[in-house]
């Protein structure tokens, strides 16, 4: 996608460093940073400097393409793997794309391990784009439907970031936004702020602005009176996790948007690559929803009067956090599930039937 003008995607390979957008920066500067070792791959991870189901798989992909660079020695590749899969919990294409790089790389002679190590990330990448765009062009009949009965411009909002700036391209819940928007369909999106890093402000308005996207940011919990009030067509939201039951585990917020979407029967849908299922996982209990520093709620970063970027703190240092990341918006509150495969009940029936 595009930024002042130029398409980018999220991550790249050059000159034997992983080229990203540090998305810590945004919408602020925008800054292409360089990692040139696998510990820049763990940090871009741990700090979001990357971040999103997706992009965080391939980051880790290619943080295994740096350790081969930095050391082609086995039990360090074996180090740099674990440390990469427990950088961020909660995200399942995390581990998903590491584990594909290690079984892709089983039994390869050293000469022909980063050859064969960089063509995979490069694949992951790939696939990625092009399960994204698919995501988009099944998503974009849900909103060809609503428009067609409508008449008018159809209201989407979405929670935190799925954007491009999450995968490698087009993104997941804005897909079929981006797809409605090339082919001439009003859209506007509600884009819910998402504290406490504003994923929703910082970079979904920012990404949908530079594709001339019509939105309007909102505070997270302003969303239910708008839906009461008739201004909201639909709710597509991205994904961390999603059980084979078809429970989805997605930003902190996403269910109480459910909740609201059901009572108001507005439909809820789940934009999702194949790689974000956790097929083995049977109870949402059991998926592990990190924790984060409680600084990010204490804090906030933005530009002062100077233009300067400034953080401060928001509420009294006595005060105590709890900085939950994600929580789980169970099946029977998704309306459906949008894959690069095409649209299935949140269900494992549902799953099955596409994937199996």
């Amino acid at each position: 996608m595009r930024v002042n003008g130029k398409k980018y995607r999220t991550i790249w390979f050059e000159n034997n460093n992983v080229k990203i957008i540090d998305q810590t920066k945004l919408p602020h500067k925008f800054v292409i940073k360089d990692l040139r070792k696998v510990s820049d791959a763990i940090n871009a991870i741990k700090v979001m400097e990357v971040r999103g189901a997706p992009l965080i798989g391939a980051t880790a992909a290619y943080g295994i393409v740096l350790s081969i660079i930095e050391n082609n020695d086995q039990s360090f590749l074996r180090k740099s793997a674990q440390d990469l899969i427990n950088s961020r919990p909660t995200a399942i294409n995390l581990k998903w794309a590491v584990d594909r790089m290690i079984n892709k790389l089983s039994g390869v002679n050293s000469d022909k391990i980063l050859e064969i190590a960089l063509s995979e990330a490069k694949e992951i990448c790939e696939e990625d784009v092009k399960f994204c765009e698919n995501i988009g062009l099944n998503g974009l009949k849900i909103i060809e439907e609503i428009y067609n009965k409508k008449k008018d411009t159809v209201n989407i909002l979405t929670h935190c970031n799925a954007g491009w700036l999450a995968t490698i391209n087009w993104g997941t819940a804005t897909s079929p936004i981006y797809q409605a928007h090339k082919k001439g369909i009003p859209v506007h999106v509600w884009a819910d702020e998402t504290r406490p890093r504003n994923q929703g402000a910082n970079l979904t308005s920012y990404e949908l602005n530079e594709e001339g996207v019509n939105n309007t940011v909102i505070a997270d919990n302003t969303g239910g009176i708008l839906m009461q009030r008739g201004q909201v067509d639909m709710c597509i939201v991205g994904t961390d996790r999603t059980l084979a039951n078809g429970d989805v585990c997605n930003k902190v917020g996403t269910y109480l948007k459910a909740l609201a979407a059901h009572d108001n029967n507005i439909p809820f849908y789940v934009a999702l690559p194949s790689s974000t299922i956790d097929w083995n996982i049977k109870d949402h209990k059991d998926i592990p929803i990190e924790e984060r520093n409680p600084d990010e709620l204490s804090h906030i970063e933005g530009f002062d009067d100077k233009g300067d970027i400034k953080k401060i703190q928001i509420y009294p240092k006595k005060s105590k956090a709890l900085n939950l990341a994600f929580d789980v918006t169970p099946a029977k509150y998704v309306t459906g599930l949008i894959t690069e495969k095409g649209i299935c009940e949140a269900s494992e029936k549902g799953l099955k039937d596409l994937f199996k």
